[in-house]
């Protein structure tokens, strides 16, 4: 385990803190001179073991042939001066295939002194450390400066470690910055846990700051600073932006994003806002959608319901008007017109599929006269519900068009619904109509389940019961306690009626 560390200012990852019992930081470094060898007679007795005594060479000039210097140049004045740092050709040579290849290969270096612009001196010692002792001394300051200087010099078992202490401080407020390091450094399983974080912490990942300051961070920043040798601004500007950019449309991707579509949106415009301001431009309607780019087309604005749409993205000004009517045309009219944006649900949920039947038989026949059938539940746990099962024709083959609704039955609020049709084979069997998003239960609190079905007369369900259990392995008991909706509810009671089957997630 990566031991705590020498903070170099400016590099810190969000959210982490230096760990009890760290090792105390070493004095600062300031320019070296050259200095006189002090002869230390039969130091080597007084190290037991390989390990100490390359270790007690570590950062000294004791046999030293070699110097590195570094903070040369632009932030030479804010760091105190360039530092010169001892080291032992053979040492480096024996840890690192890049240090060989500088000292032995053909292209060897013969100078006495080398400079290293791109390198931060504390991640340069870091780096020194652990070929000459094994010992890892990085912190949440150092972290990342440290890796891109493993990674520069071909260090993996340091790279490692890095990778190692950054997915232990992963955590939903900095899984976006981490993201996009972990893909700036090409480390894929960083990467993969970011993302999977992401996915569970959709909204907490959203709403933290580095969401929107995500290219702008100091550490970033700092690690293109120390990569443009030539300084070379507007290149890395332009990489940084690239990058971040990648990273939003990877996520916005994802079909395993745990979040309502329209709070995406507003996050993904108030990244908008923030880039517009990074690149000096009038937060503009026309000067969003530029910025945006390939990650608007990424939004699922039909997954919305049309509510959701007409208070957000239709006032926004991102969209053109063409888009807006078509979107709302896309949830009024069947059959709908062909949209340019994904309806694919974002499927957040895992584990088993569940589903509870409330009928204990099948009859016919049930008509339709454009009235919802209707019927009233609570839920002893938390679920999410992802659609109905209901019953088809009695005569055969054929296609309904139906809407389906969750209501919260005391606010009178739609939480979910879709327009959308099932075919049915004309047998008692009951058939799958699925919501856009899946719909959070809560325990104790009363819903009501709503169909609107057009169509020919169908089965019908009958001895229903009042309370259903619903048991797994690996899970608790569901129950599901059923009540009569009050009103026209074409019929559908407790006893008879449609939406016999409610499928879950626990």
């Amino acid at each position: 385990m990566a031991a705590m560390g020498p903070a170099a200012a400016g590099d810190q990852v969000p959210g982490a803190e230096a760990e009890p019992g760290s090792s105390p930081p070493p004095p600062p470094l300031g320019p070296l001179l050259p200095l006189q060898r002090e002869p230390l007679y039969n130091w080597q007795a007084t190290k037991a073991s390989l390990k100490e005594r390359f270790a007690f060479l570590f950062n000294s000039e004791l046999l030293s042939d070699v110097r590195f210097v570094l903070g040369k140049g632009r932030s030479a004045a804010a760091a105190g001066g360039p530092q010169r740092i001892p080291a032992h050709r053979f040492v480096l040579a024996a840890g690192s295939a890049v240090f060989d290849a500088m000292f032995n290969g053909g292209m060897a270096t013969t100078s006495a002194e080398i400079e290293l612009p791109d390198v931060e001196p504390a991640a340069f010692l870091a780096l020194l450390r652990f070929l000459y002792s094994d010992e890892v001394q990085i912190g949440p300051e150092t972290v990342m400066t440290t890796l891109y200087t493993a990674k520069k010099y071909a260090v993996p078992a340091l790279e490692a470690h890095c990778v190692e202490f950054l997915t232990k401080h992963l955590r939903a407020d900095n899984a976006f910055m981490l993201l996009t390091q972990a893909r700036l450094f090409d480390e894929p399983q960083l990467a993969s846990l970011c993302l999977d974080t992401i996915d569970k912490s959709t909204v907490d990942a959203i709403s933290a700051e580095g969401f929107t300051d995500i290219d702008i961070d100091r550490v970033f920043a700092k690690l293109l600073r120390l990569a443009s040798i030539l300084g070379s601004s507007r290149f890395y500007s332009a990489f940084s932006i690239a990058g971040i950019m990648d990273t939003l449309c990877a996520v916005l991707e994802r079909d395993t994003l745990s979040i309502r579509e329209s709070r995406l949106f507003g996050a993904v415009v108030r990244w908008a806002e923030a880039e517009c301001q990074r690149q000096q431009l009038p937060v503009t309607f026309a000067n969003k959608q530029k910025v945006l780019g390939k990650a608007l087309s990424l939004i699922r604005f039909p997954l919305m319901t049309i509510e959701e749409f007409a208070a957000g993205p239709a006032q926004s000004g991102i969209l053109s008007d063409r888009e807006v009517v078509n979107l709302f045309l896309h949830f009024t009219v069947n059959p709908k017109p062909r949209v340019e944006y994904i309806d694919r649900p974002r499927c957040c949920l895992r584990g088993k599929e569940c589903c509870i039947n409330r009928f204990q038989q099948v009859e016919s026949r049930w008509g339709y006269s454009g009235t919802s059938d209707r019927i009233r539940f609570t839920v002893n746990r938390r679920i999410s519900i992802v659609g109905f099962g209901l019953y088809g024709s009695i005569h055969g083959p054929t296609d309904y068009q139906v809407n389906i609704q969750i209501i919260e039955y005391e606010k009178k609020q739609t939480l979910g619904q879709n327009d959308t049709g099932f075919s049915c084979d004309g047998t008692a069997n009951t058939f799958r109509v699925m919501f856009k998003e899946p719909i959070e239960i809560l325990p104790n609190i009363c819903y009501t389940a709503c169909a609107t079905l057009k169509g020919p007369d169908s089965h019908y369900g009958t001895k229903g019961l009042k309370k259903v259990v619903h048991e797994t392995p690996a899970a608790s008991k569901t129950v599901f306690f059923f009540f009569s909706s009050p009103g026209n509810n074409n019929g559908t009671s407790i006893e008879d009626g449609q939406i016999p089957e409610i499928i879950f997630y626990t």
